[in-house]
């Protein structure tokens, strides 16, 4: 029987905002919300892998009851991109796995029902990838010789009549492990799954982000 897992990759490095995986977030280290995220939707996951290259995160990893992959250093620089580490936790495991679900740590805020609606989407359709996107209501331009050029709207418009632009939020994504074999996340033909809620304005770089969501987490 194929499988359908639950990737969280995790580095132990970071930059702007120093241990940040295993800060608190409420009563819990901010990894921990992904994977009880994961777990609360054991439906439709069969199994939760966290892939670091540190022994604190595996160490809560293993507390929350997630298996670890032991990530090497050859894939866990700052530029190394995301596919690698769910490549390499394919390779690590019985060869039966369908589905990737990979939940990143950095977004820990995520609705209840959205992997249930968003799985349940993705198999009616039959679709090979899927992404949350959230939709752009701000006026945005570019800046070239000192001067800023409207992008997605003209001067006066009004914010409610630009054309809607949409964003990759973090939230989840699902694809199948033959792709991921490929080094693709998302493919050419991946449905772009639209969340607007709050919670899709979350993304964890620095401490500010930290305490946003801190914030959102204490008021939801």
């Amino acid at each position: 029987m194929y499988k359908t897992i639950a990737i969280i990759p995790v580095r132990g490095g970071s930059k702007r905002l120093p241990g940040k995986n295993i800060q608190m977030l409420g009563e819990l280290p901010l990894l921990a919300h992904s994977i009880l995220y994961a777990q609360h939707n054991d439906t439709i996951i069969d199994e939760v892998y966290v892939s670091t290259d540190n022994d604190d995160i595996k160490k809560i990893a293993l507390q929350f009851g997630a298996k670890v992959i032991d990530r090497p250093a050859s894939i866990s620089g700052d530029l190394e991109p995301t596919v690698s580490a769910l490549k390499h936790v394919l390779e690590c495991i019985e060869p039966n796995v369908e589905n990737i679900i990979l939940l990143q740590a950095t977004n820990p805020l995520r609705p209840e029902g959205l992997l249930k609606e968003a799985f349940d989407f993705y198999e009616k359709e039959n679709y090979d990838s899927l992404f949350t996107v959230s939709r752009n209501h701000q006026k945005l331009g570019k800046i070239k010789a000192h001067k800023f050029i409207p992008f997605n709207y003209s001067i006066g418009q009004r914010s409610q009549d630009l054309e809607p632009l949409f964003f990759e939020n973090g939230l989840l994504y699902i694809t199948k492990a033959s792709l991921i074999l490929n080094d693709i996340i998302i493919s050419e033909n991946a449905f772009p799954f639209e969340v607007n809620h709050i919670f899709a304005h979350v993304d964890i770089d620095t401490f500010d982000d930290f305490d946003y969501a801190a914030y959102l987490y204490q008021k939801k």
